[in-house]
């Protein structure tokens, strides 16, 4: 198996990673790089790699412009460059990410084989995954890290937040299958999108980031005396980001209001690296470094500038004798932090608002508090502090518990759902020439029908009448649904005998599509119309050859008009709206059990099927297929079978283990690479 991982925020690169060089350069880093090097070591995989943006920018370094970069045994980092060389903040990744998208599918393109499997980390890479997905047909699975409708609960409003909430939909909606930390995330967060999740959604808690390397030279721990009064007092210890979300200031007020807490320990802040901060970072630096020239806070409070991985481990290690660290977030979707602490037997008190409340109920290793609450902040602190019976207690239910983390386990997890994105749950057939053709075949696609649950649909390029009524006279098995007009009509069961135009997808349809100015721009190139009963309301179509398509693709390109041009059984052309298609037919209907294109298997035999075989998980080429399918890039689900019509509709299910062989041999069965 080959995996990729795609992110596209921050600084990745091989370890060391200068954590908080970026406002975007933390947790996830950590959690990905732990992640591929654990799945590396697995028998089953081949290869790992992370995909992110290339850049080169003179503040941050060099290697984030090398394009290959080794990090362990099957692990590789791999840089994809645009035009636009400058590093980019989460929030301006946009703009770049259309680029991105054609580097990195062009990229794809060029490989001898493609990988099995996509893993996105944040909707950006959701974005770039899902063009992959219906370009090449890869799966996708995605983990958030971080959602953007927390984000709004705390009421931490920001310029596009609305997008960013919208994407984050699309993700969910579109992946294979959804990896969290946590049951909260799993439930609350992931859940609070509104959309329809089957079985898609795994809680999978990541392992302990390594933090066991022996400093060399004197670090932070070593140095507490440039900041402290008392260095030799217990450290109140907290690492993140300084941005609002994480409460930082909220922690330093707590513990700027309790003389006797002031007493007892000091505060040590690890707050990214301040020469690189953000302006929302350097907003909240300077609220911290005013609290902490307060006349009673000074000698008390130390906020280092910088830190690297060795500070990290020393400060954990300092933390365990007699202090506690402390995760005050408005909100934390995970919280690595807290499980770095328990590897490092340091006692916790963390928000109770997310992720943290499984991960001490978990371990065992500390306080639950309010965030918003200093005086409860404070006295949590206190409590652990003041009672040295409670604190060895705490920690030692941490490095009892802390190995419930275990990246061998989650590579062993994740690499399940891999595997399971391979099961097809629904099957797809064009009709003409796909099914029928071959009367005997016909007649063993039935017989193959009756017997399996596997849910089937017909997607073809005729109408709703003209396709039941050749089904009805090649005595050919009714579907569950039916996608006609190439895609551009979804009809579903009405549950009274009938049937019934699903208007959710005549909706879908509607957007970027004006009907009357594709066909204006269309009558002057003379092409030859079909019989006005083919047209629908986002289908107009035409007889003509592939130059005729052609010109119109230019036509309306030239126009600034949105369309999808299809060209197919050598003669036909069907202009659709811009989101029509078969493809997007099939992610509607199986969007409505919890399904995505990766659970789909697609058949047929003509460049209308194009779309659909190409984005679907599965999919398989009848023998007597077009040159028009010639182009379909070579993948390893897409099956070139060597059986015509229905006979290699059943091939290709013999081959996905769905069906028996047929009475002939399976001879000249051709798997892409």
């Amino acid at each position: 198996m080959i995996i990729y991982h795609i992110a596209l925020g921050g600084c990745m690169k091989a370890p060391p990673v200068d954590f908080g060089i970026t406002a975007d350069t933390g947790g996830h880093i950590a959690y990905i790089l732990d992640a591929a090097r654990h799945q590396a070591l697995r028998s089953d995989v081949d290869e790992v790699v992370i995909v992110t943006r290339a850049f080169d920018d003179a503040r941050l370094g060099g290697a984030y412009a090398t394009e290959r970069e080794a990090v362990g045994h099957k692990v590789s980092i791999r840089r994809i460059g645009t035009a636009d060389r400058r590093y980019l903040e989460k929030e301006a990744l946009g703009a770049d990410l259309p680029d991105f998208t054609a580097a990195f599918c062009s990229a794809l393109a060029g490989l001898p084989r493609l990988p099995d499997v996509i893993h996105a980390h944040f909707a950006d890479a959701a974005g770039v995954a899902i063009a992959a997905q219906r370009q090449f047909g890869i799966p996708f699975v995605y983990t958030p890290h971080a959602l953007g409708i927390d984000k709004r609960s705390q009421r931490l409003e920001c310029p596009g937040l609305g997008a960013r909430i919208a994407a984050e939909r699309t993700a969910i909606e579109a992946a294979a299958a959804i990896v969290v930390s946590t049951e909260e995330e799993a439930t609350r967060q992931v859940g609070g999108y509104g959309v329809k999740l089957g079985t898609r959604v795994h809680s999978i808690a990541p392992g302990v980031p390594r933090r066991d390397l022996i400093p060399v030279a004197p670090t932070l721990a070593d140095r507490l005396d440039a900041w402290l009064n008392r260095p030799e007092l217990p450290i109140i210890l907290a690492i993140a980001r300084p941005v609002a979300k994480k409460n930082l200031a909220g922690l330093a007020r707590a513990y700027a209001r309790d003389p006797s807490l002031r007493e007892k320990a000091n505060l040590v802040i690890l707050a990214g690296q301040h020469d690189h901060a953000s302006a929302e970072e350097a907003m909240v630096l300077a609220e911290l470094a005013e609290i902490a020239q307060t006349p009673a806070l000074r000698g008390r409070i130390a906020l280092p500038p910088r830190h690297d991985a060795d500070d990290v481990a020393a400060l954990y290690a300092r933390a365990a004798q007699g202090g506690v660290f402390v995760n005050p977030a408005l909100h934390e979707p995970f919280g690595l932090t807290l499980v770095e602490a328990a590897a490092a037997g340091v006692p916790v008190v963390a928000t109770r608002n997310g992720g943290p409340g499984e991960i001490v109920g978990t371990v065992g290793h500390g306080l639950l508090v309010d965030p918003n609450d200093e005086a409860e902040i404070a006295a949590a602190i206190d409590a652990i502090i003041s009672d040295p019976a409670y604190h060895a207690w705490l920690s030692s239910a941490a490095r009892t518990h802390v190995d419930r983390y275990c990246w061998n386990g989650y590579a062993a997890a994740t690499c399940a759902i891999y595997r399971d994105l391979s099961t097809p749950r629904l099957l797809a057939c064009d009709i003409d020439n796909t099914l029928t053709g071959d009367a005997d075949a016909a007649r063993a696609f039935a017989a193959w029908r009756s017997g399996t649950s596997l849910p089937f649909i017909i997607a073809t390029g005729r109408s709703f009448d003209a396709a039941r009524m050749i089904l009805k006279r090649w005595r050919l098995p009714q579907p569950d649904a039916f996608i006609v007009d190439v895609g551009t009509r979804l009809m579903l069961p009405d549950g009274r005998g009938g049937w019934q135009a699903c208007p959710d997808h005549a909706r879908a349809l509607d957007r970027d599509w004006d009907r009357e100015a594709v066909a204006a721009a269309i009558l002057p190139l003379g092409v030859t119309p079909q019989p006005a009963a083919s047209a629908g309301p986002h289908k107009i179509s035409f007889y003509g050859v592939a130059g005729d398509a052609a010109r119109i693709r230019r036509t309306l390109a030239d126009a600034g008009l949105s369309a999808r041009v299809i060209f197919s059984h050598g003669r036909l052309i069907d202009v659709l709206a811009p989101t029509g298609g078969k493809a997007q037919a099939i992610a509607a209907y199986a969007a409505r059990f919890g399904w995505t294109l990766a659970d789909c298997i697609a058949a047929g035999d003509s460049g209308n099927d194009a779309d659909m075989l190409a984005a679907c998980g599965h999919a398989i080429v009848v023998g007597n297929a077009g040159d028009e399918l010639a182009a379909l890039p070579a993948r390893p689900r897409l099956l070139r079978v060597a059986g015509h019509h229905a006979a290699g509709v059943l091939e290709g299910l013999a081959v996905l283990g769905l069906a028996p062989s047929m009475v002939a041999p399976l001879t000249g069965v051709a798997v892409a690479a």
